[in-house]
């Protein structure tokens, strides 16, 4: 070996050696303020070690040998014990605030979670822990997954919406094998923050399931301001427009240009794409009316000697692809509201969680429980939508006295 690798050698052995020594000290770090959090404590209750108090009920009576939670495991540490006089001449022992936080396990359960969410199998989640006296079986952890699981689907499914003020409501389904698919609906308040509504899981995209999952939202106190209309954004499912319009039958419908897009291209040679993506382009920066309209009769004008089938599915949409424009709302809102990206964003993300399902179960909960964590988890990392300084406008659009006419020159 040469004297260039030796000493290569030496310096990566100086470097672990280096490494373990830094984590030895950090965790020695961490039981000592745990110490001296805990003592502080204790010196409030009892005064000073050395100076104690004597008007003070509680004293200090020696300690025991316990544990507390350090690093996701198991640490040995003396507990403090503190005791307290009481009216007839006796004496309890006090428990102490800082040592039961100090024993939690919230802070592991957590981490398993988070584990499970991002794809660790409950099967590898022991070996997280390098604690052998800390370590949880997998039927242990199994049952804690479900318990907690269990715990999220009761909060994505039954938490009060009475207080979240709905603007935009967006439906999408997601498919989760053959014969199990994920209807859901997310919301955008009059600030631009969007939030998981719910779902409701069947065997298709189909418009009873959008009935049952509309309905289960109004009971938890969804509702669309009376002086106002809801703007939903659809991507041309027809079974989830008509349960919208039967549960809102003044809702006004956004037809989303990225599916309308994607279906035209189905029906077109490639060498036409690069001319639609223009014409699609034009019509999203659309300002007005008068504007979208041009803009899709240009699409039209297209595709007239191109596909009759493409033609057609272009005429099927009517105005509903300029629902947006035709409120004469500035168009700083067509990155967020004119295709259902905020949703489908959604899904891109849950797929990350739920990859892992091998097999998915459909006499029991499993979809629900892994749907749920997978929208809290993703719901973590939401934003505002784009151009939310601007829903006031929206806002006063949707007003019924504003858009009295909007519908029926849609029909």
């Amino acid at each position: 070996m040469s004297k260039v690798t030796e000493s290569a050698q030496s310096g990566q052995d100086q470097f672990l050696d280096s490494a373990q020594s830094l984590r030895d000290y950090l965790q020695a770090s961490v039981r000592q303020a745990l110490r001296c959090v805990i003592e502080q404590e204790v010196t409030a209750l009892c005064g000073d070690r050395h100076k104690p108090s004597g008007q003070s009920d509680y004293y200090r009576a020696g300690s025991a040998q316990s544990y507390v939670m350090a690093h996701g495991k198991h640490e040995p540490m003396e507990r403090p014990r503190v005791r307290k006089h009481q009216e007839d001449g006796s004496s309890k022992e006090v428990s102490l605030t800082s040592w039961k936080l100090a024993q939690s396990q919230d802070e592991w359960e957590d981490a398993m979670m988070r584990a499970t969410l991002c794809g660790v199998s409950t099967r590898s989640i022991p070996s997280l822990r390098e604690s052998e006296v800390a370590r949880e079986s997998r039927s242990s952890i199994s049952r804690l997954w479900q318990k907690k699981s269990a715990a999220l689907v009761e909060q994505v499914q039954d938490s009060d919406l009475s207080d979240f003020d709905v603007v935009v409501l967006m439906l999408d389904a997601v498919v989760l094998s053959d014969g199990l698919v994920a209807t859901v609906a997310l919301g955008i308040n009059t600030d631009g923050q969007k939030r998981i509504l719910g779902f409701r899981v069947g065997n298709s995209e189909n418009q009873q399931v959008c009935e049952d999952l509309l309905g289960h939202l109004s009971r938890r106190g969804f509702k669309v301001a009376p002086e106002r209309r809801l703007l939903a954004v659809l991507d041309g499912s027809l079974a989830l427009k008509n349960a919208l319009l039967s549960h809102f039958p003044n809702a006004l419908i956004q037809r989303c240009l990225v599916h309308k897009e994607r279906n035209l291209k189905g029906y077109l040679s490639k060498r036409h794409w690069p001319e639609l993506n223009r014409l699609f382009g034009r019509l999203r920066k659309s300002q007005g009316a008068g504007d979208a309209k041009e803009a899709a009769d240009a699409i039209a004008a297209f595709l007239v000697d191109k596909n009759a089938q493409a033609r057609t599915s272009f005429e099927e949409v009517g105005s509903e692809l300029l629902t947006l424009a035709r409120l004469e709302v500035t168009n700083d809102l067509s990155v967020s509201l004119l295709s259902t990206n905020c949703i489908e964003n959604v899904f891109k993300n849950l797929r990350l969680h739920i990859g892992r399902v091998s097999r998915w179960r459909e006499n029991t909960d499993q979809a629900d429980r892994w749907l749920a964590t997978g929208f809290i988890l993703t719901q973590q990392g939401f934003h505002r939508i784009k151009g939310f300084n601007k829903l006031p406008d929206l806002v006063a659009a949707l007003e019924l006295k504003a858009c009295t006419t909007l519908k029926e020159e849609a029909a």
